[in-house]
């Protein structure tokens, strides 16, 4: 049986856009898989007041069963109301890819959905993003769609190369499909490793940085869809100090390189809405995992290893709303 976004307390994330484009921060779109990534999400957003997307992917929902997401989410709404955090908080599925498992996050609670159509044609990419909206819209559920290929994996998502956004094709895409946010690709990357060390360059620190983000392209779109909520991808940082964690207890992530937090911060002050992080939330718990395990091998409850996994993940997050979205203070 379909069941409203609304009775489940999750909100739409058209006002969450229309207030952040307003006052220049973007919306923190937090992947999640577990029950510890979860509650991290809600206690940073909530302790830092920020509003939030909880996202799932595809592949999520295969891992954690989309009957137990359905509820997960449900009950992380619950959560912030006992908690006293009073952040509106929505529910999107990330990159779906058919309009079937788009009909189904709609029916089972979700309040938005994103149909990535970019692996398609244009005109192919057109026709299945118009035919999920006008699902959608029966049901006040909002569309992300896709304009651009960012190059990367994770999870069921994989580019080998960048293809940016056409800005020319922005407005036709807009007009004939009825979404209500546009994913861009102006050189954000899934995953953790979004560049080839060749391409990069080193800073007085010796840490890798990337090529800067096609900001002109960005400029080029805001100019051709003036109001119009923009979103960014793969946009984790990949942060060195948990990198650094890793590798220092047994990993072996070489070469992992990140957007630059403050050009990030320069995309959350235009018409870019939503800043989309997973990756980095996959480092930081590993990252503890990783620690603890070094420091008390014989350590065998999962709660002495996730729970220091979630409360620094806690930390990451409250870092990014505050110092690098500009969303914290704004629920």
């Amino acid at each position: 049986m379909a069941v409203n976004y609304q009775d489940l307390g999750f909100s739409n994330t058209t006002e969450m856009f229309q207030q952040a484009m307003a006052d220049g921060y973007a919306v923190p779109a937090y992947n999640f898989n577990n029950m510890e990534q979860l509650q991290a999400i809600i206690n940073g957003c909530g302790q830092s007041g920020s509003p939030v997307i909880i996202q799932v992917s595809s592949g999520a929902r295969k891992y954690a069963n989309q009957t137990m997401l359905r509820y997960m989410g449900e009950g992380a709404v619950r959560m912030a109301e006992e908690s006293g955090y009073k952040i509106p908080i929505a529910l999107h599925l990330d990159h779906g890819d058919t309009f079937e498992l788009c009909v189904s996050c709609i029916e089972s609670g979700f309040s938005s959905v994103m149909i990535d159509g970019s692996s398609h044609s244009y005109e192919d990419n057109v026709a299945l993003t118009a035919k999920v909206v006008d699902y959608a819209h029966q049901h006040d559920v909002s569309v992300e769609g896709e304009l651009g290929v960012l190059a990367g994996i994770e999870d069921d998502v994989e580019a080998a190369k960048s293809i940016y956004t056409d800005p020319a094709q922005v407005e036709d895409f807009v007009e004939k499909t009825g979404v209500d946010s546009l994913a861009i690709s102006i050189g954000t990357s899934h995953g953790a490793y979004k560049f080839k060390p060749e391409q990069c360059t080193r800073n007085e620190k010796g840490i890798l940085v990337p090529p800067p983000l096609r900001f002109d392209i960005l400029e080029e779109i805001e100019r051709r869809i003036a109001g119009f909520p923009i979103v960014l991808h793969g946009s984790s940082s990949v942060l060195p100090e948990y990198v650094n964690i890793i590798n220092e207890n047994g990993g072996k992530l070489t070469a992992a390189v990140g957007i630059p937090e403050e050009q990030l911060r320069k995309a959350a002050k235009s018409a870019v809405c939503k800043i989309n992080i997973d990756s980095d939330g996959r480092l930081v718990v590993t990252a503890m995992i990783r620690k603890v395990f070094a420091e008390k091998p014989a350590e065998f409850d999962p709660r002495k290893y996730l729970g220091p996994a979630r409360e620094e993940l806690t930390r990451m997050i409250i870092h990014k709303n505050e110092q690098v979205l500009g969303s914290a203070g704004r629920g």
